[in-house]
């Protein structure tokens, strides 16, 4: 039996990149997986390249807003009957600016995608794992909620209100059987950092995305980026039935990039 036999998983933002491994490794362990993204194309694709039969499910969800990330759960619980594992993967940086220069409209996007996202997943997904005394919640926080780099505040903020979030919401469900983490990626080269880099690389005034990635990198012990597949390795350890007594926990996967 795999490691995840009998559970379900509904994870967001998970087409590609480190949700898409994510969700390819709870397959493997056992798991039935609703799968999330903004478009059902996406959707099709990421269905036909898994070919995990009737174990994986998509549902369409824009993270930004609320109705939607709602209705992923609530989507996963008709689809598979019940919810073990929540994996709360969606977030993000757009139009990178100084605190000064920072628009209402980026801040705002910001928010919703990475910290609010956060809170009404966290938050529908209690409604189903209370009952049922049994749950693993898993947030998709970041190096940058330890640390703070130029240009980044909208997101740097939510990643640190998230380790918050994540501590408060664990001690209020510790005696449920619910536990509540997060994982803290350091620079990982997903999609999501060819597409945002450029962005981040003119605004920081560096030597184009190798060089993006080695500031980021460059802190480490490992002196590399990290893999989506120690990512996955993460959220599989904290999924598990054997890690009930894992939670407020915030771990980096940053190849020792966090000070502390």
């Amino acid at each position: 039996m795999g490691k995840l036999e009998g559970k379900v998983a509904v994870i967001t933002a998970s087409t590609r990149s480190i949700g898409r491994e994510i969700a390819e490794t709870y397959v493997r362990e056992g798991a039935n997986v609703v799968i999330s993204s903004r478009t059902q194309e996406k959707g099709d694709a990421a269905l036909a390249e898994m070919d995990g039969g009737d174990q994986v499910h998509f549902i369409p969800c824009d993270a930004g807003y609320q109705d939607q990330v709602e209705a992923l759960i609530d989507g996963t619980v008709d689809h598979f009957g019940r919810v073990d594992i929540a994996v709360l993967n969606a977030g993000g940086i757009s139009e990178p600016a100084t605190v000064a220069d920072m628009t209402d409209e980026a801040w705002q996007y910001a928010l919703n995608l990475n910290l609010n996202h956060t809170f009404w997943g966290m938050r529908r997904a209690l409604k189903y794992m209370l009952p049922q005394k049994h749950g693993r919640i898993i947030a998709m926080s970041s190096v940058e909620g330890k640390l703070s780099k130029p240009t980044i505040s909208h997101y740097s903020s939510n990643k640190h209100a998230i380790n918050g979030l994540v501590k408060v919401a664990a001690h209020e469900n510790g005696t449920e059987g619910v536990t509540v983490n997060a994982i803290l990626p350091g620079v990982v080269l997903t999609d999501m950092f060819y597409e945002a880099g450029p962005q981040a690389v003119e605004s920081m005034g560096l030597d184009g995305l190798d060089g993006l990635a080695a500031l980021y990198a460059g802190g480490s012990a490992i002196k590399r980026p990290n893999t989506v597949e120690e990512v996955a390795a993460v959220a599989l350890m904290l999924a598990r039935d054997e890690a009930k007594n894992i939670t407020g926990c915030l771990f980096p996967c940053d190849g020792g990039t966090s000070p502390y």
